[in-house]
């Protein structure tokens, strides 16, 4: 069996800087165990595994390690690879069922996409003390997760950047991942992030649409601001639009493709 094989830079609209998501196209339903294996022969974040299912597509997430029960980034690619190879018209609104339910992505009026997705608002929440402690810094304003991922906003943009933490330690605290954040320190965005998540394989995430439907109503109250432009500051960096509407989160971003290619699953 051969199936189509992409690799996405997602938000981002220049090669080797965002996100890479590998996504595979399919006809027809794939074991979980091959996905995983699939996704850690590609060893990337995220490998979106996509087939069409009536008026919607199928799509399931995939680190080296676990399967996820959300990704914004490796969405947003699947979304590009459907609307910009032919697999769908230009102007569909696309809907994907997943394991967190209906998300829709479309081309926003000036050509970025738009993810619709659930909002995962932070609550309070003092975490273990080995979580901040495995984040070797100080500076934190707010404490508190969601049902996924610790959230902390820190004093400063510069706190944000220079964090070094201990993965392992982290690893060993966690479940899936840490946001830190703070507002920005330049006019042009709102607020920055970074997202760690060691415990599924990932020591750092470059570009996290999910964990921006944690940021997004956090920043939306405190800033007094439905629509907002964010910077993930990681290594390779990413530029994110969200705007929040009641329950829901619109996570806006641009995607390249830089791997078009054949998955051979022939036998040997």
């Amino acid at each position: 069996m051969k199936l189509p094989l992409f690799q996405v830079d997602a938000f981002t609209a220049v090669p080797f800087a965002g996100n890479p998501a590998a996504v595979c196209v399919l006809e027809t339903d794939l074991e979980p165990s091959l996905m995983q294996k699939i996704a850690a022969e590609m060893n990337l974040s995220e490998t979106a595994f996509v087939r069409p299912e009536g008026d919607s597509h199928l799509l399931r997430w995939f680190t080296p390690k676990v399967e996820v029960d959300l990704c914004g980034h490796a969405t947003l690619a699947t979304a590009h690879v459907l609307l910009s190879e032919g697999f769908a018209a230009p102007n569909t609104m696309l809907a994907f069922e997943t394991r967190s339910g209906r998300l829709k992505a479309c081309r926003s009026a000036k050509g970025w996409i738009q993810l619709d997705f659930p909002v995962e608002a932070p609550y309070e929440f003092q975490p273990p003390a080995d979580v901040p402690d495995s984040l070797r810094s100080g500076g934190i304003v707010f404490a508190g997760r969601n049902r996924w991922d610790y959230f902390f906003e820190m004093e400063s943009e510069k706190l944000v950047r220079e964090m070094e933490p201990d993965f392992a330690a982290l690893g060993s605290a966690t479940e899936r991942g840490v946001v830190v954040t703070s507002r920005a320190d330049s006019s042009e965005f709102d607020f920055v992030s970074r997202f760690f998540a060691p415990a599924v394989g990932i020591d750092e995430d470059p570009v996290t649409g999910s964990a921006h439907c944690c940021l997004a109503p956090y920043w939306a109250e405190r800033l007094g601001k439905t629509s907002m432009k964010a910077f993930q500051a990681s290594a390779r960096g990413g530029v994110l639009e969200v705007e929040t509407c009641e329950d829901r989160v619109f996570i806006r971003g641009q995607a390249v493709t830089v791997l078009r290619a054949e998955l051979d699953l022939a036998e040997g």
